[in-house]
């Protein structure tokens, strides 16, 4: 029996209403997978052409979508909608790795590394700020209705400062400009280089994307005024 492909397209048809969510109505925001955006590094497994997660064509200081695994290249048009830090509790690798928890604050960290019966020896908490994130696309200017976090520990937690620096000092609403994210190279201490971020200002959004901007936040995160 020959398989008739003709009931399938990849464009979407007149007859499907985008965004109408029927049968989704018990899917929560808590029941999704929000992806995260990493960049990647010289150890990175998606720039080990020998490793299973390798990504064609990626290369070091792209940054990756998590979930979708697009690629999105070096450079990012973004809106910043809403900031948290948390102090993550790890086992170190050499003990076997493994996420422990979040907490709000470093002492509720090391407490429940303790709880679980991991030796401080054998743990490291990593303060961490995350940023939740809406891309613009570069060329049509279109928001995306889909946010990604991206997370700010180590050496990027002077970036994150400096970040939440420039919107306050600019006043009005977190999500009210657009900003480019970009890779930038840089070195430590030790002079080994690695890749950082920069964060440059590009100007105030437009009305339509402000409104879409603010409805995401006030879906997501509490009631906007």
């Amino acid at each position: 029996m020959s398989k008739d492909i003709s009931i399938v397209s990849t464009e979407l048809p007149a007859h499907i209403k985008l965004g109408s969510g029927l049968g989704n109505e018990n899917v929560q925001s808590d029941h999704l997978s929000v992806p995260r955006v990493k960049q990647l590094q010289k150890m990175s497994n998606e720039v080990d052409e020998n490793h299973s997660d390798y990504m064609e064509g990626a290369k070091v200081g792209d940054f990756i979508n998590t979930v979708t695994g697009e690629n999105y290249g070096q450079e990012m048009l973004i809106v910043n909608v809403h900031f948290k830090e948390e102090f993550v509790a790890w086992k170190k690798r050499e003990a076997g790795g493994g996420l422990l928890g979040s907490y709000p604050t470093r002492e509720e960290a090391i407490q429940a590394i303790a709880d679980q019966g991991v030796s401080e020896e054998d743990a490291e908490v990593i303060q961490t700020q995350t940023h939740s994130l809406l891309k613009v696309d570069e060329k049509t200017m279109e928001i995306s209705d889909i946010p990604f976090l991206f997370d700010c520990a180590s050496s990027k937690l002077r970036v994150s400062r400096e970040w939440n620096t420039q919107i306050t000092k600019l006043g009005g609403d977190r999500f009210a400009a657009l900003w480019k994210m970009s890779s930038v190279s840089t070195a430590n201490r030790k002079g080994q280089a690695f890749m950082n971020i920069s964060i440059s200002n590009v100007g105030w959004l437009s009305e339509e994307i402000y409104d879409q901007a603010k409805d995401f936040y006030t879906r997501s995160f509490g009631q906007a005024s």
